[in-house]
């Protein structure tokens, strides 16, 4: 067996790697990126069979009151917003709940209107939505105090999502300039000590070298998160990085795998944000384990990296992930599985 087969091969019976094997694998091409998938897969089925979970996502506010210099949504840029009401929030989710997803993901720009009274509004239609849907409900509204969190978990909120996009601090701050890598971290952690689930993420090709991305994937075990995600960067018109070009996804589809091996109980999302639904099928392969940025065609609810593709279509949507899976040899989980899964993590 050559070095990266003993990599996969101890990665496989759960005997972790160290950060140099990461870095290996980070660059892997060819056959030896076959070999990586091909494990990778093989965790997944030992752990979760042939079911793949569904997100549905509520992008309700693309107002925000920060200014991140890779994102679209960035208070500064000059575009055309909207912040939906209360009930077009829970009738979207509804219609979700519906259509066969897992989970409803609630994501907002760190919106003032939507922030007073400590969330109030917010916290209102997640217990609404969970009342009506009996679905797990996950929040992305940015950095929350701790008496805010409490609010939260208090409204049985069951997951908190709030990435860092990277840990080298240095790149953090070109990133999140307006922000503290320290308080978006500490906020994170208190929630999980509230017994919420988080979600934590990496953004790739913004800079980051390959021993910066292997720090993220061993901070983010380290944390305890639940889901760990990555998006491959996509450049935003009005920016200030809008001339960065995106990455090769190998890149993006490698970390998958490695998230995949690294920590087999874990959730892998295959986002649908970067390249639509003809990205999917690649991810899935890598050994994702969950669709998300699932949205109701002709709904007004916009995506993030690319906030329009495949929604207006009908791409978006559980049918047409549904029958990608079937085409691979895998199937959408149900409800039941997720809420079990959920369960046996507590």
């Amino acid at each position: 067996m050559n070095k990266i087969e003993y990599i996969l091969n101890n990665l496989v019976q759960n005997s972790g790697a160290e950060k140099e094997n990461i870095i290996e694998l980070l660059g892997l091409k060819d056959e030896n990126q076959k070999l990586l998938f091909e494990a990778a897969r093989r965790v997944r089925t030992s752990n979760f069979g042939d079911k793949i979970f569904l997100y549905g996502f509520v992008y309700f506010s693309t107002f925000c009151r920060n200014d991140c210099n890779f994102c679209y949504y960035r208070k500064s840029n000059d575009i055309t917003r909207y912040r939906k009401t209360p009930e077009e929030v829970i009738a979207t989710a509804v219609d979700l709940a519906n259509s066969g997803v897992h989970l409803i993901d609630l994501t907002m720009g760190e919106d003032q209107s939507y922030r007073e009274d400590d969330f109030k509004i917010i916290i209102e239609i997640i217990g609404e939505i969970k009342r009506q849907t009996g679905l797990p409900v996950m929040i992305s509204p940015g950095i929350l105090s701790n008496e805010q969190i409490d609010k939260f978990a208090e409204a049985e909120t069951d997951w908190y999502a709030l990435y860092q996009e990277t840990h080298n601090k240095e790149l953090f701050h070109k990133l999140r300039w307006d922000q503290s890598y320290e308080e978006r971290m500490t906020a994170k952690l208190y929630a999980k000590e509230k017994g919420m689930f988080i979600e934590e993420g990496l953004l790739a090709g913004v800079g980051e070298s390959y021993s910066d991305i292997a720090d993220s994937i061993l901070e983010m075990g380290r944390i305890g998160a639940t889901q760990f995600r990555v998006m491959s960067f996509v450049p935003q018109e009005g920016s200030p990085m809008e001339k960065v070009k995106t990455p090769d996804r190998n890149l993006e589809l490698n970390i998958i795998a490695i998230f995949r091996l690294m920590y087999h109980q874990s959730l892998v999302p295959a986002s649908l944000d970067v390249d639509g639904i003809a990205g999917l099928e690649a991810r899935i392969d890598a050994g994702a384990n969950v669709i998300t940025s699932i949205i109701p065609p002709k709904s007004g609810f916009a995506g993030v990296a690319h906030n329009s593709m495949d929604v207006d279509s009908g791409g978006r949507t559980v049918e047409e992930a549904a029958k990608i899976l079937v085409n691979m040899g895998l199937s959408a989980a149900g409800a039941d599985d997720f809420i079990e899964f959920l369960g046996e993590k507590k």
